[in-house]
């Protein structure tokens, strides 16, 4: 049994990684009825072209689905498309809830970029610890310091189709080739020039998993009581608001609404935001619940298919039948 990463995903092809050599593999049958996720990055166990065993991962992240990165490179062009503030922080937030490492590369920096709009991105989101880097890929500027934050790890680059993700790693490497397109003018937005996710290796110890550009990323999984979890400048005042559940948002005694002064607006009007998609959420769930009937079960130490409950009712009227023949039969 051999065990390599998948490095993509293509169609139903897994194409596992190992020593170089490449292996283009099927999932095995039992993975799929247990409802088994295979995910890029993730280590696997393989054997004639047939994926047995998924192992542990240290690290998951559900959109874009990859396993296995160190840190999210959120890629946000500064111009064409224009930045958007509520966006970043959904792509933050939402690394944050995977916990997982943020990095910060805001491209195009030729297009212009006004001291006070630069001062301004440095003076929330660096506050807030997260690395920050501007960039051009197209002038190559900013590359080298973009280079020395990918160094050694295995990154995730994410963010809205047309930001440059696929030219930047073209100028991390020029060797590589992946196609560019230029954004629509019609509506300011990039076509998709990435269809899947895939690992590419920038150096010897350094990859980049290349994502497909994306934006609906909604705070539909989570209860409006969480999402200040999200927001590392709420963490030192949540605790001592008056009411356990508080949401910051009209409640006496929050002391988030004490210290707004020193939230940037744009990361309260995104927390805003997240609380009424997080409040749809937890409509919806109301009425629906949300119990799901899971697809495997413990037996032995072992994972192993769980039957449906359709077919496990089918299989007790089969075997009640059987029992009431059988009763008939004795009693003739």
């Amino acid at each position: 049994m051999a065990e390599g990463q998948i490095y993509k995903i293509h169609s139903d092809l897994y194409y596992v990684k190992k020593d170089g050599q490449i292996s283009a593999c099927k999932i095995r049958e039992v993975l799929k009825k247990q409802r088994e996720s295979v995910l890029v990055g993730d280590f696997v166990e393989f054997d004639q072209g047939v994926i047995k065993k998924v192992l542990p991962r240290k690290t998951f992240i559900k959109r874009p689905a990859v396993a296995n990165v160190d840190q999210i490179v959120v890629v946000t062009a500064l111009k064409q498309p224009d930045l958007d503030f509520t966006q970043l922080d959904r792509y933050i937030a939402f690394a944050k809830y995977y916990n997982i490492p943020v990095v910060l590369c805001f491209n195009k920096e030729d297009l212009g970029l006004e001291d006070s709009e630069a001062d301004k991105i440095i003076s929330i989101y660096s506050s807030l610890g997260y690395k920050t880097v501007f960039t051009s890929a197209t002038e190559k500027r900013g590359i080298d310091e973009f280079r020395n934050l990918l160094k050694g790890k295995v990154s995730a680059l994410c963010g809205y189709s047309g930001v440059g993700k696929s030219s930047l790693i073209n100028a991390l490497n020029p060797d590589i080739h992946l196609k560019t397109r230029d954004v629509s003018a019609k509506i300011n937005r990039g076509t998709h020039t990435t269809r899947h996710c895939e690992i590419i290796s920038i150096d010897g110890n350094t990859s980049i998993v290349d994502t497909p550009g994306f934006s609906n990323v909604k705070f539909d999984f989570i209860m409006p009581q969480s999402v200040d979890l999200l927001f590392v400048e709420m963490l030192p005042y949540r605790q001592h608001c008056k009411f356990k559940n508080c949401l910051h948002i009209k409640e006496s005694g929050c002391m988030v609404l004490s210290n707004l002064n020193k939230i940037a607006p744009t990361r309260y009007e995104s927390y805003l935001k997240f609380v009424a998609e997080a409040f749809e959420y937890k409509e919806k769930v109301k009425y629906s619940g949300l119990k799901k009937e899971t697809f495997q079960k413990i037996k032995n130490d072992n994972v192993v298919a769980k039957i449906s409950s359709k077919k496990r009712q089918a299989s007790r009227n089969t075997n009640r039948q059987k029992i009431y023949k059988e009763i008939d039969e004795d009693e003739n």
